[in-house]
C-alpha cells in the first residue's frame, strides 16, 4: 500500500513533466508507466521524425546546386540516416529516464495502471491512493476501417522508425503534418512517395501557405492525392495496393497510416473511478479536473490538441492548482503548431478564415513576403510570407511559411499569450540582416495605411514644416 500526494498516470511529455516540477517543489509523488518512458515525443514521434528530417534536408542540400556550387548525388546511405536517428533519441533519453526521476525523488513504478475507486489504484502489485491523480496516458495512431487492411502489412509512426532498409515506395494514407512530414522526409532519403487523403491535404491550416507546401513537395517528386477516399487495400508485404473512391488505385512497398491519433483510455478502470470518457477522450473543464475532481487529465488524452508543447504548458496549469490551491484555467488561443516541412509552415492563433467568421469587419489583414526579406534572398529562401490576423490593434493569430517559420512564429506566440498590442512587435529592433525582420516588416504593414496615406497625417507634417 503506498499513500502518496500526487500520482501520475504516463510517463510521457505531460507526465513527466508534472512529475518533476510536483517532486522538485516538496511534493510526494509516484508515477506509473507501462511502457517506454519518455512517450511517444521521444521514442515514436517528436525527436525520430524531426531526426530524419534533418538527415532528409542534409541530402537534399548536398543534391542541389547553388552560388556557384555543383551539387552532386548524396547516394543517401537509409541505414546511417536510422543510425542518426537513434543516437538523438540515445542523446536525450536519460532527461526522461526512471534513473533521473527517482534521482528528483519520484517514485517510478514500471507497471499497468487501473482504477479499483475513485480514491485509488493498482499498479502491478502496488495499491495506490493519492490526494490528487494524474492521467496522462498520451494517444496511439488511429486506425481506419478499410475493407482488407487488417489483411496487410502497415507502418504507423510507432513501427515507421524500426525500418533500417528504405522502402522503394512508401504509400501515405492521411495529408496531415505526420504524412506530409514524412512523404517529403523519404522522397529526399530516395524512396517514391504517394500521399493519399480524403479530404484537404494540411486541411487545418491556411490553403494559401499550405499551397507553397504541397507545390514544393510535388516539385521534389511526391504524387499527392488529395479528395481521395480509401475504399480498399489489399496485397502483401512489398507490394501494397490502395484503391479509392474516386478510381484511382495505387501501389507500393510499404503503407503508412497517418490518419491521426486516439486518445488511451483503455484499460484504466475509468468507469470505476467516476471519469467522464468517450472515443474524444477524458471529458476535463477548463482547469483540466475530470468530473471526479480528485482525478486530472492532460496531453493527448484530453483529446485536445496533440503536441509535446501543450502537454508541458497543460502541466504548469495543473500544478499551481495541486501544489498551491490556486484557481488555474488552460487557454488554447495561444498555442502554437509547426509542420516541419521544407518549407516550414507554422501556425497560432486565428487562420484568415477563423478570424473573418469571428470578427467580421473589425479584421484587419497584414502580411509580409520573404521575397521582400534580404536575408531570405541572400540565402535563396525568398518564398513564403508572413500573415496576421489584427483586431482592433491586436494580433489574434499569425501564419508564416517560409525559412525557420517555426522559429519566426514565436514572436507571434509571445504576443497572443501576452496579449500585446501589434505596436510592440513594430517597435521592436531587429538585427540586420534576419530572417526575424519579417515579423518587424509585417506588424508595420498594420500602421503603414494609417501613416501614409492618412490626409490628416500629411496636414499635420506641413503645418510643422512651416514652423520656424
Amino acid at each position: 500500500m503506498i499513500h502518496t500526494d500526487i500520482c501520475v498516470i504516463g510517463a510521457g511529455a505531460a507526465g513527466l513533466s508534472v512529475a518533476a516540477g510536483a517532486a522538485q517543489m516538496g511534493a510526494r509523488v509516484v508515477l506509473i508507466e507501462a511502457g517506454e518512458m519518455g512517450g511517444d515525443c521521444l521514442n515514436s514521434g517528436c525527436v525520430p521524425s524531426k531526426a530524419l528530417l534533418a538527415a532528409a534536408h542534409k541530402a537534399h542540400q548536398t543534391a542541389q546546386s547553388a552560388f556557384g556550387v555543383a551539387g552532386h548525388d548524396p547516394a543517401p546511405d537509409f541505414a546511417a540516416a536510422k543510425d542518426h536517428l537513434r543516437s538523438v533519441i540515445a542523446r536525450i533519453a536519460p532527461v526522461d529516464s526512471q534513473a533521473r526521476f527517482e534521482g528528483l525523488g519520484v517514485r517510478v513504478i514500471r507497471a499497468r495502471a487501473r482504477f479499483r475507486s475513485p480514491t485509488t489504484l493498482t499498479a502491478g502489485d502496488h495499491v495506490i491512493t493519492a490526494r490528487r491523480f494524474v492521467i496522462a496516458t498520451g494517444s496511439r495512431p488511429a486506425v481506419p476501417s478499410v475493407p482488407g487492411l487488417g489483411d496487410v502489412p502497415y507502418l504507423t509512426n510507432e513501427t515507421l522508425f524500426d525500418l533500417s532498409a528504405r522502402p522503394d515506395h512508401l504509400i501515405i494514407i492521411g495529408g496531415g503534418p505526420i504524412g506530409i512530414e514524412m512523404a517529403q522526409a523519404h522522397r529526399r532519403l530516395g524512396s517514391a512517395v504517394t500521399v493519399v487523403e480524403a479530404a484537404r491535404a494540411l486541411g487545418r491550416d491556411d490553403p494559401e501557405a499550405v499551397a507553397l507546401v504541397l507545390a514544393r513537395l510535388r516539385a521534389e517528386g511526391v504524387t499527392i492525392h488529395e479528395g481521395a477516399a480509401v475504399t480498399a487495400v489489399s496485397g502483401q508485404a512489398g507490394a501494397v495496393r490502395v484503391d479509392t473512391a474516386q478510381g484511382q488505385s495505387v501501389t507500393g512497398t510499404h503503407l503508412l497510416i497517418a490518419i491521426g491519433r486516439q486518445p488511451v483510455v483503455d484499460g484504466l478502470g475509468l468507469d470505476l473511478a467516476g471519469v467522464d470518457h468517450g472515443p474524444g477522450g477524458i471529458a476535463v473543464d477548463a482547469g483540466l479536473r475530470s468530473s471526479n475532481r480528485r482525478i486530472f487529465a492532460i496531453g493527448d488524452v484530453t483529446g485536445g490538441a496533440q503536441f509535446t508543447h501543450v502537454a508541458g504548458y497543460q502541466a504548469g496549469v495543473i500544478v499551481r492548482s495541486m501544489l498551491f490551491g490556486l484557481r488555474a484555467r488552460g487557454r488554447s488561443d495561444h498555442i502554437p503548431r509547426v509542420t516541419y516541412t521544407d518549407p516550414e509552415l507554422a501556425q497560432v492563433g486565428l487562420t484568415e478564415a477563423e478570424a473573418r467568421k469571428i470578427h467580421g469587419a473589425r479584421l484587419t489583414i497584414v502580411r509580409a513576403d520573404f521575397a521582400h526579406n534580404d536575408r531570405a534572398i541572400a540565402t535563396g529562401q525568398a518564398q513564403g510570407f508572413a500573415k496576421v490576423m489584427v483586431v482592433r490593434g491586436r494580433p489574434v493569430g499569425a501564419v508564416i511559411v517560409g525559412p525557420q517559420a517555426g522559429e519566426l512564429i514565436q514572436v507571434w506566440a509571445l504576443a497572443l499569450a501576452a496579449r500585446l498590442k501589434i505596436s510592440a512587435v513594430a517597435g521592436m529592433i531587429s538585427p540586420y540582416p534576419t530572417l526575424g525582420e519579417i515579423n518587424k516588416r509585417v506588424a508595420g504593414a498594420y500602421f503603414a495605411p494609417r501613416l501614409f496615406e492618412s490626409p490628416w497625417v500629411k496636414r499635420v507634417v506641413r503645418f510643422v514644416q512651416r514652423l520656424p
